[in-house]
C-alpha cells in the first residue's frame, strides 16, 4: 500500500495530479481536491509523477509496510 498526504493549505488546484493519476486524485469543482490516501501499490509510478508535477509540492507519497503476521514475543 502507498500512503498519500496532501497539504490542502498549500494546494492551489492546478490539477496536475488529477491529470496524471486520475484513479487516485479528482477535482471537485474548481479548487477542491479529493484523493484516496491509501492508494494501491500498482499506482506508485503515477503517484510519483503526480507528486513531482505539483507546482507547489503539496503531495507526499510514502510506502507503507504491511504487517506479515503476528509476531510472537517468545524468548
Amino acid at each position: 500500500m502507498v500512503r498519500i498526504a496532501v497539504d490542502l493549505n498549500r494546494c492551489q488546484g492546478y490539477a496536475q495530479c488529477a491529470f496524471l493519476a486520475p484513479e487516485v486524485f479528482t477535482m471537485h469543482g474548481d479548487e477542491a481536491l479529493l484523493y484516496d490516501p491509501d492508494a494501491d501499490e500498482a499506482q506508485r509510478d503515477k503517484l510519483a509523477q503526480a507528486a513531482a508535477a505539483c507546482p507547489v509540492q503539496a503531495i507526499l507519497v510514502d510506502a507503507v509496510d504491511q504487517p506479515s503476521g503476528a509476531v510472537s514475543d517468545a524468548r
